[in-house]
C-alpha cells in the first residue's frame, strides 16, 4: 500500500522532483506551495496520485486550512516533507522588516506550523523530514538570518525527534547542499547585494561559480532512502553534498 506524502514548496525545485519522483513510485502527493497555479500545474502532470493545495507556510492560518483540506480526502498522513524555504543574501544592518519577518517565518515558523499540523494525522510508522541547508558549516557571508533559521530547525528536528518517538513517527534532518534544475527562475536578488555576496564568499574561499552543484532530481534518491528505512531504524540527520561528476 502506497504511502502519503505532503510536500511542502512542491512548485518547483527539490520539492517538485520529490513530488514526480514519489507519484512516479505509486505513492500519493500531496504539493504545497504559495502559488497554486505552480502546484496545480505540477499536479495536472502527475495525474491521479496528485493533490495540489495552496498554503503560505508563513501563515498560521493558511497552514491550519491547507491541512483542513487535506485531511478531507487523505485524513492520514505517512510523510511530510517540509522543504519550503527562501534565501537572500543581505547584511544584517541593512536588512528590511520584510527581509528579516519572511526569511524566520517561512524558514522556521513554516515548518513547525506544518509539523503541529501533521501531527495529528500521524500514526505509528509516520515520519518527518526536514531540509536543512549545508549554510549552517559553510562560512557564507551576508546569510546570517537564513544560516540561524537553518539551524534552529536542525535544533528543532533533535527535540521533536524525542517527542515523538513514544508514538513511533521519525524525524530527520537533511541537510542539502547546492542544488539546480533546468526550469528553476533567477532569484530576484537586489544586484548590488549579489555583487557583495558573490565577491565576499570570494574573499573566504568561496568560488560559488567554480563550486559543484548537483541536480534536484539526483538528491530525490537520498529521501526515498529514508522513507524505505526498516521499522527498527531511525536516521536523526542525513548531509547531502554536490561533487564534480
Amino acid at each position: 500500500m502506497g504511502k502519503t506524502i505532503v510536500i511542502t514548496g512542491a512548485g518547483a525545485g527539490l520539492g517538485r522532483a520529490l513530488a514526480r519522483r514519489f507519484a512516479g513510485e505509486g505513492e500519493t502527493v500531496i504539493l504545497l506551495g504559495r502559488t497554486l497555479s505552480k502546484v496545480q500545474a505540477v499536479a495536472e502532470e502527475l495525474g491521479g496520485n496528485a493533490m495540489a493545495v495552496e498554503c503560505d507556510v508563513a501563515s498560521a492560518d493558511s497552514v491550519r486550512g491547507a491541512f483542513a483540506q487535506i485531511a478531507e480526502r487523505h485524513p492520514k498522513i505517512d510523510v511530510l516533507v517540509n522543504n519550503a524555504a527562501i534565501y537572500e543574501p543581505f547584511t544584517v544592518a541593512e536588512a528590511t522588516d520584510r527581509q528579516i519577518d519572511s526569511i524566520v517565518a517561512i524558514n522556521l515558523n513554516g515548518p513547525i506550523y506544518c509539523c503541529r499540523a501533521a501531527i495529528p494525522m500521524m500514526e505509528k510508522g509516520a515520519q518527518i523530514i526536514n531540509v536543512g541547508s549545508e549554510s549552517i558549516v559553510v562560512p557564507f557571508v551576508m546569510l546570517s538570518l537564513y544560516q540561524a533559521t537553518k539551524a534552529g530547525l536542525e535544533r528543532f528536528t533533535e527535540a521533536l525527534a524525542e517527542e515523538l518517538e513514544p508514538q513511533g513517527i521519525r524525524v530527520t534532518t537533511v541537510r542539502a547542499g547546492p542544488m539546480y534544475d533546468q526550469d528553476k527562475e533567477a532569484p530576484g536578488w537586489d544586484p548590488d547585494a549579489a555583487m557583495r555576496f558573490h565577491k565576499g564568499c570570494l574573499e573566504k574561499g568561496l568560488d560559488l561559480r567554480a563550486r559543484p552543484m548537483s541536480n534536484s532530481n539526483s538528491v530525490t534518491g537520498v529521501f526515498r532512502s529514508l522513507l524505505d528505512l526498516p521499522p527498527d531504524v531511525k536516521v536523526l540527520h542525513v548531509s547531502v553534498g554536490a561533487r564534480h561528476p
